[in-house]
């Protein structure tokens, strides 16, 4: 398992949990219908052209359910493959096969739509030399497969929670009456291991954010031109995110006023699902 947010304690147990909530009391036509003893052999197809991603996480749910799969990728995580490619084979008993099938495909079929759609707004930006990150606007319980997702398709990270990093927002600075005010109070109980991100939606609170010596600025919902602006005052006193509005028709020129970092959800929340199939031979 690659150990990039997938540990595998952790992947097992949500995969035995995924597998309980499909299979409940037993997958009444593959063993009505299968011995034991029945084995055969079936091909992971690409529909559709993708990023693969989330080939351990297919393996393992077959490894849970027999100790007699055979497994052959043709593919690793990240690569590009064309509709109609094989990507892997899996060999065993059938019985394992057909009660993990749809479980083993809702995961890679996810995943591989996340990377997929990452890989669009990341390479969307050259030539310029920002990254795309995520944000916290993830389906919950699948969080970690969705940020791995997010790393395969060749971007960055945001948060992965709460406890991350401090993120200063509109109604944050409403309670302490200030950006200032808001500042000032967290450093007084913040860990010095977090930093501090203010967002921002004029050029006024990004004057007072720097002055405030915050590490990450966000720019919310600006136009170009007062982007443009706010990078050139920054001057690399901070690092410079752009928020709101980031499509992809729309990346590149806001990659274009100097930011750091583009964040946006389409990458995880509008990410398509890739059409993958499981086909006996």
């Amino acid at each position: 398992m690659n150990q990039k947010l997938l540990h595998e304690f952790l992947v097992e147990e949500h995969i035995k949990n995924a597998l309980k909530e499909d299979i409940g009391f037993g997958d009444i036509t593959t063993d009505f219908l299968y011995n034991e003893d029945d084995f055969i052999t079936a091909q992971l197809n690409t529909r559709q052209d993708c990023v693969v991603c989330g080939l351990n996480v297919f393996k393992k749910v077959f490894d849970i359910l027999s100790n007699s799969i055979e497994f052959t990728s043709y593919y690793t995580d990240g690569d590009a493959v064309s509709a109609g490619q094989k990507i892997a084979q899996i060999k065993g008993p059938a019985r394992a096969i057909l009660t993990g099938e749809r479980t083993a495909l809702n995961y890679m079929q996810r995943m591989s739509g996340i990377a997929s759609e990452t890989k669009k707004y990341q390479d969307a930006i050259k030539p310029y030399s920002a990254f795309v990150t995520d944000t916290r606007k993830n389906t919950p319980g699948f969080r970690m497969f969705e940020k791995y997702a997010v790393m395969v398709g060749g971007a960055r990270l945001h948060r992965f929670n709460l406890s991350d990093c401090v993120m200063i927002k509109d109604n944050h600075i409403k309670h302490a009456e200030s950006l200032t005010a808001a500042v000032n109070l967290i450093k007084q109980t913040i860990s010095h291991a977090h930093k501090i991100e203010v967002e921002c939606d004029t050029f006024e609170q990004v004057q007072e954010a720097v002055d405030c010596g915050c590490d990450v600025i966000m720019l919310d919902n600006m136009t170009i031109d007062s982007m443009k602006k706010c990078v050139k005052f920054i001057n690399k006193k901070a690092i410079v995110e752009a928020s709101g509005n980031v499509k992809i028709n729309t990346i590149n020129e806001i990659a274009s006023t100097g930011v750091d970092v583009i964040s946006t959800s389409a990458i995880v929340a509008q990410a398509p699902v890739i059409d993958l199939g499981l086909d006996i031979s």
